[in-house]
């Protein structure tokens, strides 16, 4: 929960402060719940299938080949992020034309629809390729609406924000996020510990997605109680100039966003995300110990993010993103090589290189909000963030296994210092924009 000092009543909520008027209501406070309930769900989805998937995977697929069972799942995990800048475009459509509220009811209840289809998926045994046909399925659905989810959810927080406080209160949409992968990680080590293998590979695996469709169906009755902002409010009610001329007017700006998302993206994800397949696929590390070492790796993030969005609302966004995207370059390919057995060989390197990356993680939905008008602010950031995701978020699970399978870790190692050397070079040019009038 964010809270700031406060010595006027602060303004209804969906509607920005004024300068002195720092502290959420009560509304503001169960909007911003709503908002990264949602947002947490999203990425809740993502961390499941990825932590759930040494499971599932023969399961789905042809049982006889585990390894080529794994690729196949993580093929269709990177599939399902094609679909992302569809949903981009679609609902970011939706939040410029009809409301960031009615962009963010829709994404949720598609994701949990689709949380629900992969709970339900029928075995190899039983149905054959038609078992990885309604996965595929279930995760392009989830791709739509997560590729308009995070979108509508940042610019909603950014247009929500006091413009001097915007940095902080930018940091709830990777606070829940994380939090998000922490409780599908916590979920995974409960039931690696009250579970069998031979239960986990029946029937364990399906438990968090039935998990993640109820509490799709909560945050869909929250938000459709939410308010829409002023920014979006007072845009409609003035002239509004075509959108196309203004997304070709802002092209700069969506490659920004591209080149500042690309390598964020991956070492997050290797960091974050895939880092208990990898040490108990490649290192053998007990699966119990490895869970529980990323989850207390991300609570320490978590911690950390509305400090950085303090940092930048203080000294600039520029600062913590050379931060956050320059420090990995150099302490990626020493740390990534620690990893071993041991609870520590990876609970320390993720938790230094996620820490670090919070200084970029935790302004990045203020940064793509400043950088676009609000006619187009929602999908001008969904659809190249989408494309930046899907080509590489997307397709790091899939990379990362082959490369180590194949070619050994140091190939991957140089992809990942490469798209964060991309990165920096982007934030090193990009213009300072704290504090910048949103209504504008």
């Amino acid at each position: 929960m964010i809270n700031t000092q406060s010595t006027r009543p602060a303004a209804p909520a969906g509607h920005p402060a004024g300068p002195a008027s720092l502290r959420a209501t009560k509304s503001q406070r169960q909007t911003l719940f709503a908002t990264g309930m949602g947002n947490a769900l999203e990425w809740y989805d993502w961390g499941i299938y990825s932590a759930f998937a040494i499971y599932f995977a023969t399961e789905v697929f042809n049982p006889k080949d585990p390894l080529a069972a794994l690729l196949g799942a993580m093929a269709v995990f990177a599939v399902g992020f094609v679909a992302r800048p569809v949903g981009g475009f679609l609902f970011g459509w939706m939040a410029d034309h009809l409301g960031r509220r009615a962009s963010m009811i829709s994404t949720v209840g598609l994701a949990s629809f689709g949380s629900l289809l992969i709970a339900l998926v029928p075995t190899y045994n039983t149905a054959g390729a038609w078992a990885a046909v309604v996965l595929l399925t279930a995760r392009l659905l989830q791709g739509l609406a997560h590729g308009g989810e995070m979108p509508s959810a940042q610019t909603y927080i950014a247009e929500s924000a006091p413009a001097e406080r915007r940095g902080l209160w930018s940091s709830l949409i990777y606070v829940s996020g994380t939090a998000g992968i922490v409780i599908g990680l916590l979920l995974g080590f409960i039931l690696n510990s009250l579970l069998s293998k031979q239960d986990m590979q029946a029937w364990g695996w399906r438990i968090p997605f039935i998990i993640g469709a109820l509490l799709g169906l909560y945050t869909l009755i929250a938000r459709s109680q939410m308010k829409e902002t002023a920014a979006f409010t007072e845009a409609q009610a003035a002239v509004r100039e075509p959108m196309w001329p203004q997304i070709r007017k802002n092209w700069r700006s969506a490659l920004r966003v591209i080149g500042l998302g690309i390598g964020g993206t991956v070492c997050y994800y290797v960091w974050s995300v895939s880092a208990v397949q990898q040490a108990v696929i490649i290192h053998k590390m007990d699966q119990g110990t490895a869970l529980m070492a990323s989850v207390l790796s991300n609570v320490v993030l978590i911690l950390s993010l509305p400090l950085w969005g303090k940092f930048s609302d203080r000294f600039g966004r520029r600062p913590g993103l050379l931060i956050g995207t320059g420090a990995p370059i150099v302490l990626f390919p020493l740390l990534v090589n620690t990893v071993g057995q041991s609870f520590w060989s990876l609970f320390l390197p993720a938790t230094v290189i996620l820490v670090l990356m919070g200084a970029t993680l935790s302004i990045t939905p203020a940064v793509f909000a400043e950088l676009f008008p609000t006619r187009i602010r929602t999908v001008g950031v969904a659809v190249p963030y989408a494309v930046s995701v899907a080509i590489f978020g997307g397709t790091a699970p899939y990379l990362q296994s082959w490369a180590n399978a194949a070619l050994g870790p140091v190939v991957f190692t140089v992809y990942v210092v490469v798209l964060l050397a991309v990165s920096t070079a982007v934030a090193w040019k990009l213009p300072e924009t704290k504090g910048k009038d949103l209504s504008q």
